[in-house]
């Protein structure tokens, strides 16, 4: 019932040019793993205890995080700049083997203006693309980030598995750092936030045309649309 009403939803948005359709591009092996409004589809082939995933985004479900540890025993880092995010991760007593950074992903080391959301049931903040102050009335956080490479050199990886990210309509300005990196990454999950009104879909559509071109092809779209699943294809 849950999807049935998420595709309609999706369809009535397509229906006035808020959203569009993608599909999968490639066939691939999937698994969802993720409590309700937290699940992520991922390919569960060549996973293991040594698998490097770096999940940007944690907010207050590290659910799909828990699952990968639990069936992979392997070590997820986890990222979240937020100080709702920070003080609840701080309240949980996760495994040693979720390491958290608290710090976020952008396309640049140093600090981003961050907005609290408007509607009192949103909780996630929002990036606030205005020079001066933002939206009145709103309140801001400077909150610390930095780019893919730096995050790389700083951990030390020669690989990323699985980047997954959630960082509310920042993944339009990293998607170069992407498919630039200094390292190879197997898969990236990436929820897309053109329903902002200030983003659209034509960016997502720049993003995902984008991605194939550096041979990151689709394997998975989730009912919504907006969670999108991408691998790297050989050529």
């Amino acid at each position: 019932m849950r999807e049935l009403i998420t595709k309609a939803l999706r369809a009535r948005k397509v229906f006035v040019g808020r959203d569009f359709y993608q599909f999968r591009q490639v066939k691939r092996n999937r698994v969802t793993y993720g409590n309700r409004f937290a699940d992520w589809t991922f390919c569960p082939d060549n996973l293991d205890v040594h698998s490097v995933i770096y999940s940007f985004g944690a907010g207050e479900d590290v659910s799909f995080d828990l699952k990968l540890i639990e069936h992979y025993q392997l070590q997820v880092r986890g990222f979240d700049p937020s100080p709702r995010s920070i003080e609840w991760l701080t309240g949980q007593n996760l495994t040693d083997k979720f390491h958290f950074y608290p710090y976020g992903l952008a396309a640049r080391d140093g600090t981003i203006t961050f907005s609290e959301p408007a509607e009192a049931n949103i909780h996630s903040l929002i990036i606030n693309n205005e020079t001066e102050g933002g939206d009145e009335g709103l309140k801001t956080h400077q909150l610390p980030v930095h780019r893919l490479p730096t995050i790389v050199q700083m951990l030390g990886h020669d690989r990323i598995d699985i980047l997954k990210m959630d960082i509310e309509g920042a993944e339009y300005e990293v998607i170069e750092d992407i498919i630039n990196s200094p390292v190879p990454i197997a898969q990236v999950l990436i929820e897309f936030h053109h329903r902002f009104p200030d983003i659209g879909i034509g960016k997502t559509r720049q993003a995902i045309a984008r991605l194939n071109e550096a041979g990151y092809k689709i394997f998975n779209v989730s009912a919504s649309g907006e969670e999108i699943s991408f691998i790297k294809v050989s050529s």
